[in-house]
């Protein structure tokens, strides 16, 4: 590890708490770039459960640097219980660093946001109510206050004093609440800003540093691709950019400086809040699976809403941020099931689509292509290895494998060369009917052999895929022309 991110690929709650916390065992920083409070992940270590919120999870390995970067929502409040959480527990959290850019959540950033959904009606967002769409709204209106204002104690009092006028005017004429207190307010947040003062800094100065000393640094996000302010299911989406060009504008640290994307791939979907959920079950199928994983959300409470694993999805999280490895968790949660479906790929209209919709419209009405496969009925909550795993859990595996295309490179000759997450396969794929039909020998032999010579690479793994017309789709288009 040098510089690794850890995502989620769907729409949150993927598991990457449990991930984080493996590879940041072996980090030296560990560090927040997106989200705030909303985000919140359970970490067990030796027995012993940890909620965290705003904390990087590096908090709980003694010497770890615990970076809280510029583009997080940050909450002094919730931080300081954290903090104070930790310390009742014996936890050091010396390490962490906030950084001097980020944001600041105040209390009239968390009652509006309630405000807001409240006024919207049955056309909610379904936001958390912790405040960090209003607080990366103020930041984008330029009249936030960040952190460095925040423990100025001069500057602090001018804008909140400014900022809170303005925020009574609204809550008073529009929402029709009563107004917030200005006195009461400061007085609170002074008191968390002498607490966090010396842990505030330049961040950004600070991991290059950490950078050029060639220290192992874990990148954390929260939420994950679907609730992408851009790129996921909008406007049902977090106000932040999980995906790996997030870490650009929230942590400072520029894209050639990240080695590897480790992208978090739950064994089935979840969603929480409002939206387009295409593979949902809400039947007892859905049922099942949220009882079984305890589908309910770490910070709200919430039930998750539950539904087969949808690949295009994935793939989707794959492309936007280049993923290298995917991490699958909670495959154990389908122990029970008699079979097990994986969507494929979205047919609308009759016509199969290459792409997420960016039209919730059109999410709201695809129609999943689905695969069915043989569940396996056993335990295998004590599995460790790969190898152990029942054959139909590891043919489920493999074929998710398959389907998540990363780094896809076009050819000169028109073939296209894929780098899957280290699966091995060859395939021939009807661009009219979707058929699959795999190659029963490696054709790629004699060139990667002779690759390795002229260039000294040592190559582990390579897929090739091959589109074009089946015979049956042929026949169907020569009927169609007569």
């Amino acid at each position: 590890m040098s510089a690794v991110v850890v995502l989620g690929t769907q729409w949150g709650d993927e598991g990457k708490g449990k991930i984080v916390d493996y590879l940041a065992q072996k980090a030296e920083t560990v560090v927040r770039y997106q989200g705030g409070s909303n985000a919140g992940h359970t970490v067990a270590v030796d027995g012993v459960e940890y909620k965290l919120r705003l904390m990087p999870s590096g908090i709980l390995y003694k010497g770890t640097l615990c970076v809280v970067g510029n583009g997080v929502a940050f909450n002094p409040k919730v931080m300081l219980q954290e903090m104070d959480g930790m310390i009742a527990q014996g936890i050091d959290v010396s390490g962490i660093r906030i950084s001097n850019r980020a944001h600041v959540v105040l209390p009239y950033h968390c009652e509006m946001d309630g405000y807001i959904e409240e006024l919207k009606g049955d056309n909610k967002v379904g936001t958390t109510k912790n405040g960090i769409g209003p607080c990366y709204a103020d930041r984008d209106n330029r009249i936030g206050i960040r952190v460095c204002d925040f423990i100025d104690k001069e500057e602090f009092a001018k804008r909140l004093k400014e900022n809170l006028e303005l925020k009574n005017m609204e809550i008073v004429k529009l929402y029709g609440k009563e107004p917030m207190d200005y006195e009461s307010m400061l007085k609170e947040y002074e008191g968390y800003a002498d607490r966090l003062r010396p842990y505030v800094c330049d961040t950004i100065a600070l991991l290059h540093d950490e950078l050029k000393a060639d220290r192992k640094i874990l990148f954390e996000g929260a939420q994950a691709t679907m609730l992408d302010i851009d790129y996921g299911t909008y406007p049902y989406v977090t106000a932040s950019h999980p995906i790996s060009g997030g870490i650009g504008v929230g942590a400072g640290v520029a894209p050639r400086d990240i080695d590897k994307v480790v992208g978090v791939v739950k064994a089935y979907c979840t969603r929480v809040g409002e939206g387009p959920f295409p593979t949902e079950q809400l039947n007892e199928i859905g049922d099942t699976i949220r009882d079984a994983g305890h589908e309910y959300g770490t910070v709200t409470g919430r039930p998750r809403r539950t539904g087969w694993l949808d690949a295009c999805v994935v793939r989707y999280a794959g492309l936007l941020s280049g993923i290298d490895y995917m991490a699958i968790t909670r495959l154990d949660i389908l122990d029970c099931m008699d079979e097990i479906k994986m969507c494929v790929a979205y047919k609308y209209k009759g016509e199969i689509l290459n792409e997420i919709p960016a039209s919730l419209k059109v999410l709201a009405e695809v129609e999943p292509v689905y695969e069915t496969f043989e569940g396996w009925k056993t335990d295998i909550s004590g599995i460790r290895t790969y190898e152990e795993l029942p054959e139909k859990a590891r043919i489920y595996l493999e074929r998710m494998a398959e389907e998540n295309e990363v780094l896809k490179e076009a050819m000169s000759d028109g073939v296209s060369l894929y780098s899957l997450y280290g699966r091995h396969g060859h395939y021939l794929i009807c661009r009219s009917c979707q058929k699959r039909v795999r190659l029963k020998r490696c054709p790629l032999q004699a060139v990667e052999k002779q690759l390795c010579e002229e260039t000294g690479f040592s190559i582990d793994s390579h897929n090739l895929t091959l589109y074009g017309v089946c015979p049956s789709c042929q026949e169907k288009e020569k009927s169609e022309k007569k």
